[in-house]
């Protein structure tokens, strides 16, 4: 990946942040986006201090103008992109009952429609460079969780999406890679949209246990390297995906479980 361009959405934080630092430690040039514009200023000065080149730029996942800006700009810079690394997002809590729809909207405008959005606008240049595009899913991009509704949809969304451009792209030389990283300790449940639109503010899980970025950018990074299609991380993870093709009905009763047990749920145990 030396000298590779690799425009990552999202950023400043979490998953973002480590794809940044692993790429760009690998040799890569890194653009970002992000949406404050004091953090993106934060990050090109962590990422400079690492040695890594990176270039800052203010966008907006649910804008298709910002979007396209994002790619123009990386093109501007640097005249040529070989990655797109679909990872900027957001998630939600709450039951469906109670939620307010203007939240779905949001989430899919953010996750889906971004990722659609910056995909189209990119895919020339990936097309010149026979580069890669990366959706970076979850687990509930395979397995629909009860009070994330809309995170949910918005991941299975994406995916099939993507699955349809791997087909698309097949004979043009562009890869498509979808990652299903497990829970991942980030910012995503402090930020996430509750029934009303207000952010959750604490996180309903012990982050400190869950899967570090790290790592997630780590296996991103090889996947990329080795031009794979589907990466499933995590045992937990893997194991939901498998039994989830031959005991749906057993997967959905310990999702159920699961979910459940988080304090504030709302779901009944």
């Amino acid at each position: 990946m030396k000298d590779k361009i690799v425009l990552i959405t999202g950023g400043t934080s979490g998953i973002g942040l480590a794809l940044a630092e692993c790429f760009g430690k690998n040799g890569s040039r890194i653009a970002f986006t992000g949406r404050d514009r004091t953090r993106i200023e934060e990050t090109e000065k962590k990422l400079a201090s690492l040695g890594i080149e990176s270039f800052g730029i203010q966008a907006e996942a649910s804008s298709e103008t910002d979007q396209r800006k994002a790619v123009v700009q990386t093109m501007n810079r640097y005249g040529r992109l070989d990655v797109l690394i679909n990872n900027a997002g957001i998630s939600m809590r709450a039951l469906f009952s109670e939620l307010d729809l203007a939240v779905f909207h949001k989430v899919m405008d953010i996750n889906f429609y971004g990722t659609v959005y910056i995909t189209q606008a990119a895919l020339p240049y990936l097309i010149r460079s026979k580069g890669t595009i990366v959706g970076i899913s979850s687990v509930a991009g395979f397995k629909g969780l009860p009070g994330r509704t809309a995170y949910s949809a918005s991941k299975f969304a994406m995916q099939g999406f993507l699955e349809s451009l791997q087909s698309e792209l097949s004979r043009k030389g562009v890869n498509v890679l979808m990652a299903f990283p497990g829970f991942t300790a980030s910012r995503i449940r402090e930020n996430a949209l509750t029934k009303d639109g207000s952010a959750q503010g604490e996180t309903p899980r012990e982050e400190e246990k869950m899967m570090q970025p790290e790592e997630v950018a780590r296996q991103v990074y090889n996947a990329v390297l080795q031009k794979k299609q589907h990466i499933v991380m995590t045992t937990e993870g893997k194991l939901s995906y498998w039994l989830n093709k031959f005991f749906p009905g057993f997967v959905s009763r310990k999702v159920y479980q699961k979910m459940a047990a988080e304090p504030g749920s709302g779901l009944e145990p």
